[in-house]
């Protein structure tokens, strides 16, 4: 079980995703942008970040750019449903330090994999923290 940051703008993507990773036994905490997110990682990192890359506030690049300053090692997963024909932003993503992305929308096995692979045999202190949302 690890404890995993959704970040998305959009409540129903939200609520999608969480409940995905919910079942696969993770614990998930949820921000609409990465304000709340940067304060939870400062406070208690947790195992993985799942962020989307347009949304109020404070957007998905800095919040990218944000959390890999504060903890390097982080796997953090950039997703989006942008139109990409002009810019590729999940690669632009990836140049900020997001080791992975996901274009919306996706198959919950789609992510479930995709989680399972970046997480491998990494320790996860989840059992030890408590849901936040």
């Amino acid at each position: 079980m690890a404890k995993i940051l959704v970040v998305d703008d959009d409540p129903a993507m939200r609520r999608a995703t969480s409940r995905t990773l919910e079942a696969a036994g993770h614990v998930v905490a949820v921000h609409a942008n990465g304000r709340g997110a940067v304060r939870d990682i400062e406070k208690e990192p947790p195992d993985l970040l799942i962020t989307d890359i347009f949304m109020p506030e404070m957007e998905g690049l800095e919040t990218i750019r944000t959390a890999r300053a504060r903890q390097p090692t982080l796997p953090i997963i950039a997703m989006s449903g942008f139109d990409f024909e002009e810019r590729d932003y999940l690669g632009i993503a990836e140049k900020f330090g997001a080791v992975a992305s996901l274009r919306k929308p996706f198959r919950p096995a789609e992510l479930i994999e995709l989680v399972t692979r970046l997480l491998g045999s990494r320790p996860s202190s989840a059992s030890h923290r408590s849901k936040s949302s």
